[in-house]
């Protein structure tokens, strides 16, 4: 990437001024600089976009009950399986937008977002249609407990329904990142949690005149939250200037030019695809095994279902640092490449492991030293705050290992190496977690699915270092 004469203004000229430093100089305090200039509103996006649907739960715990929680806990899953795809697709773009912004290819970064937004808006409308259908069937397959189901139900119709909106949001976002832009996402969010938090309990409360709508709040909310900041997003995008695009606009600005590219282009597709769809295929692969889990905990009753929720609540925030470390790994390791210069890659990789180490491992520290005061705010049943706790106690130090894992998985796709990580991952979630989490519950209850998590992030960490050691690291670096 070529350097810009004038002084970096922003988070977003500061990251790509920071990666044409390293990769001019690779210095340890540089590359540390190049990522936290990315990590650090990444992790806070990050941070806004769960504190958004905590302090739905936290209104849904302590306004309506554990049921209400339990409703929306046994739709997570359900969501995560059908965003799976969009989630691959976004980091298959972010990496050869990566690819193409590194190498100040404009036209080509503008093709491929083009390209990705059109699958997205496609793919939303066929979930909203299908999901929005037979939302009650599927929560019926997965079990959830009949106490909760028309909640859960109601819950779920409305979340699949904005599937279009969600759609366009997260690969936004994703792309976004890919031209070094972690500012805009953050600012973005930003303005859709401070939404979702005002108008979920109003909501509820039925406040200035709103309709009571009860659990099924949280989901009105964060819909039109979502369409509220992606319309600043677009307008935000078009006044942007930045200095290393000729125009001396956003170069995914939604303007006339960009417009021209909204359209599929077969030969961009299938170049996403080869590096996306594998992603998608794991982070599905993901979702079956948290539907798999939720079905045994389902077995428990809705207090199980409820501490379940609490407990992924937790562990999303805990996991933050580590998926973004990925991703920062992911994009600066596209960029190098794009720019000639995969020597950069090792560096990469092992600055990533040690921020993980230092930055997931304290959360870990003090998820576990305080687990019992943050469940309170979502549960108020003594007796599911004690089986949440031990939970927690039981699995959340792994989300460290589970980091580590994924930045060497993150720099391996940036090369466009996709097939052998994604396979260790599904193998590993698939052959591992699920039968240990199976077994083990059948010997322990319900602490014994929870247990089936280190065991897989362990095995997951054992074999993604393997092959990155023992063949990606003798590959070239091919573009």
């Amino acid at each position: 990437m070529p350097k810009s004469e004038s002084k970096p203004q922003t988070l977003f000229d500061e990251a790509s001024a920071a990666l044409a430093s390293v990769a001019s100089k690779p210095s340890s305090p540089v590359l540390w600089k190049s990522y936290l200039a990315f990590l650090v509103p990444m992790v806070a996006s990050n941070m806004l976009q769960a504190t958004s649907g905590t302090v739905n739960n936290i209104y849904l715990g302590q306004m309506l009950g554990v049921g209400a929680m339990a409703s929306v806990s046994a739709v997570f899953p359900v969501l995560f399986f059908l965003i799976a795809f969009m989630i691959g697709l976004g980091a298959g773009a972010a990496v050869l937008i990566g690819q193409a912004w590194g190498a100040n290819e404009l036209d080509r970064v503008k093709a491929i977002a083009g390209t990705t937004l059109m699958v997205g808006l496609i793919s939303g409308s066929v979930v909203a249609l299908f999901g929005g259908t037979y939302t009650e069937p599927i929560l019926r397959a997965l079990g959830t407990p009949v106490d909760i189901l028309p909640d859960a139900t109601a819950y779920a119709r409305v979340m699949l329904i904005a599937a279009p909106a969600i759609f366009i949001f997260l690969l936004t976002t994703s792309m976004l990142r890919g031209v070094s832009d972690t500012k805009t996402p953050l600012f973005t969010l930003l303005i859709s949690t401070a939404l979702s938090m005002l108008l979920t309990p109003a909501l509820i409360r039925g406040w200035g005149g709103l309709p009571q709508l009860g659990v099924v709040s949280g989901a009105y909310a964060a819909g039109a939250s979502f369409l509220v900041a992606m319309g600043w997003m677009a307008w935000y995008l078009l006044r942007h200037q930045h200095p290393k695009t000729p125009s001396g606009k956003h170069p995914l600005a939604p303007d006339a030019r960009f417009f021209k590219h909204l359209k599929i282009d077969k030969v961009i597709l299938k170049k996403v695809l080869k590096i996306g769809l594998p992603t998608g295929m794991s982070m599905i692969t993901i979702s079956i095994a948290e539907l798999a889990v939720l079905f045994l905990v389902n077995r428990y009753g809705s207090q199980a279902t409820a501490a379940y929720g609490a407990v992924n609540q937790i562990v999303n925030y805990v996991q933050f640092p580590a998926i973004s470390i990925a991703i920062t790994a992911s994009i600066l390791g596209a960029q190098a490449i794009g720019a000639g210069r995969g020597q950069m890659l090792g560096k990469i990789a092992k600055t990533g492991i040690l921020l993980n180490l230092i930055l997931t491992g304290s959360l870990v520290i003090i998820g576990l030293l305080f687990s019992r005061t943050i469940i309170g705010l979502f549960i108020t049943d003594p007796a599911v705050v004690d089986m949440a706790k031990t939970l927690l106690d039981i699995m959340l130090w792994s989300s460290v290992i589970m980091g580590m894992s994924m930045v060497l998985s993150g720099l391996m796709r940036a090369s466009g190496e996709v097939v052998m990580p994604t396979a260790i991952t599904m193998f590993c979630i698939l052959c591992i977690e699920i039968p240990s989490a199976w077994v083990l519950s059948n010997i322990y209850g319900i602490n014994g699915i929870w247990a089936a998590y280190p065991i897989t992030f362990l095995s997951m960490l054992a074999l993604q270092t393997t092959y990155y050691r023992l063949v990606w690291r003798k590959k070239p670096i091919k573009r």
